[in-house]
This record gives structure tokens, sequence and C-alpha cells, in this order.
């Protein structure tokens, strides 16, 4: 008679199959580090990496050295050919000013850049001391200075014909200043954050496929430096290849000095859940953590070159900017 207060067993091995290995749950790997976005944080710090004088004054030197050694041989070059034959000689010499013309064109080209880049500069300077004074004369001049920018672009005409319509009726300067922001950066603002997502995406797609170590840090440099020259384009800046280098340096040293590209997958975790990016493979997480870390350099870059500051709550969030240029990839990776 058994004991109807013992506890009572069942024996469930008889009942239910054994697991099969394919079945087993995947052993977690405790030594492996999680993602962290090697490449993007290798790229930024390549690209912010401060420049001694002792280097700039070597690299003047070189380049003036160099620049006056190929001069001095080329006239040798031309005048001794006029010598020996002179229509030959000529047609050299008609080469080396052609040659000549063309980087005279180039370098006025990078001046026009550096210079307009100055002037997107000077107008956000204005704004913000506008803002801040509460200035509507100011303010006015800003508008005025943002209008001239964009005297030229079909795409801003709607935006300049309704600005023009309602400046009149605006009599302090933070609703002058938002309502320009609105009308002629609206539209900006929309064609630059395609570019940061379509950037993020590239990113994220070629550190998740290539296995190479420094590819992926000159892809990822790479597409940071054509992101921030197409932003740049996007806002009326027009930057050329030095500029271009120039804008890069200073967004990547602003978010090395914030300690903004250290880590990346606390913009992921909200947006895969809790236990998604553990369970990635580790070169497809790498992937979206430094598809994420382009996204923040993108907004960023978007505030360097944006004429106007934002207002306050229409900075757009690295979250959702992640969020919509990764979603696609990470619906495969869960799937």
């Amino acid at each position: 008679m058994t004991n109807a207060k013992g506890p009572v067993l069942f024996d469930l091995e008889k009942d239910m199959p054994a697991p099969t290995p394919a079945e087993a749950p995947p052993v977690p790997d405790a030594l492996e580090p999680a993602p962290q976005g090697q490449a993007m944080t290798t790229a930024a710090a390549l690209a912010a990496r401060p420049v001694s004088r002792l280097a700039r004054w070597f690299w003047s030197l070189l380049v003036l050295l160099i620049t006056t050694v190929a001069s001095v041989a080329a006239w040798n070059f031309v005048t001794d050919l006029v010598s020996r034959n002179i229509v030959l000689g000529y047609a050299v010499g008609a080469l080396f000013a052609l040659f000549l013309a063309v980087v005279l064109m180039i370098v006025v080209k990078e001046l026009s850049a550096f210079a307009r880049l100055g002037r997107i500069d000077r107008i956000q300077h204005d704004a913000d001391a506008a803002l801040a004074s509460e200035d509507l004369t100011a303010a006015r001049a800003v508008v005025k200075d943002l209008t001239s920018l964009y005297a030229a672009r079909d795409d801003t005409k709607w935006g300049r014909d309704r600005l023009k319509d309602r400046e009149a009726d605006m009599f302090d300067a933070s609703a002058l200043i938002a309502l320009a922001d609105h009308e002629l950066l609206g539209p900006l603002d929309a064609a630059a954050r395609r570019e940061v997502e379509a950037a993020a995406r590239q990113v994220a797609t070629v550190t998740a496929l290539v296995p190479l170590a420094l590819a992926d840090v000159v892809a990822a440099l790479g597409s940071n430096i054509r992101m921030i020259r197409r932003i740049a384009e996007i806002y009326g800046g027009r930057s050329g290849t030095l500029g271009s280098w120039r804008l890069t340096r200073a967004v990547l040293s602003h978010l090395v000095a914030t300690g903004a590209v250290a880590v990346g997958d606390d913009m992921l975790e909200p947006i895969l859940g809790g236990s998604l990016l553990g369970k990635l493979s580790r070169r497809f997480g790498e992937g979206l953590v430094n598809g994420a870390l382009t996204a923040r350099v993108g907004v960023a870059a978007i505030e360097v070159c944006r004429p106007l500051p934002f207002a306050k709550g229409t900075r757009p969030a690295v979250r959702s900017v992640v969020k919509t240029a990764l979603s696609g990839l990470i619906g495969n990776a869960s799937r």
C-alpha cells in the first residue's frame, strides 16, 4: 500500500523521445566579444587623427620640391626640344600650357568649394547669434543670405516663393528662422536622410560580406566620405576633393572627441530585441554595428553641413535612421 502523503514520481523518459543533436540549443561562445563595429571605429580613428605641425611642414616642402623639380625639368625639356625642332617644341609647349590651365581650373574649383563651405558656416553662425539674441533684423539678414544661397536651385523655388509670401507676417526671430527652415530645408533634410540610410546599408552589407580585415575599413571610410560629400552638395556646399576630406575630418573628429563612435550595439538592441543581436553571426553583427555607426556619422554630417541649426525636437534621431536603413537586413538576419 502506497503512502498518500509521500511524493508521487512520474517516469517521463518512457513517454517523451530523447532530443536529437539538431534540436539542441547552440552552445554560447562566452569568450567571443560582442560586435563593436571595428571597421568604422578604425576608419574614424584614422580620419580624425591629428596631423603634427612637423608633418605638415614635411609634406608641404616635399610637394613644393617635387613641383619645382618637375617645372624646371619640363622647361628644360621644352626649350631643348624647340632648339632641335621648333614645330614639335611649340606643340609640346602647348600641351604643357593646356595641362597647367586644367590644374589652375582645379585649384579655382577647390578654392570656390572652400569659399562656399565658409559661406554656409557663416550663415549657421549668424543664425545661432540671431536666435540667441532674438534679433529680428539679424534673422531677416540670415533669411536673405539663405535665399540667396539657393536662388539658382529649381528644387527650392516653391519653398522660396512660399517664404517670400509669408516672411512679412513674422515678427520674431525664432518664428522667421523656423519658417525658413521648414520651407527651404525640409525637402533637403529628407534627401540628406536618404543618403545616410543608403550609406548605412552599403557599409553594413560590405562589412558583412567582405572577409578581409583592411578591405572593410577602406570600404567604410570611402562610403562615409562619399556620404558626407553628397550631404554637403544637397545643402549647397558643393565640396571638392579637399573640401570633402576637410568635412570628413571635422565630422569624425567631433564624434571621436565625444566618444560617439565607441560602441554601436546600444542603438541596435532596442530595434533588434534584447537577444537577437547575440544570435547573429559574428560578421553580420559587425556589419549591423558599422551600419549604425555610419548613420551616426551621417546625422553629425547633416548638422555640420546644414545652413541653419536644428530647432528643438527636429533633429533626426539616429535610432530612427538606423531602423529605416537596416530594417531589411535585420529582417533577413532574424529569418
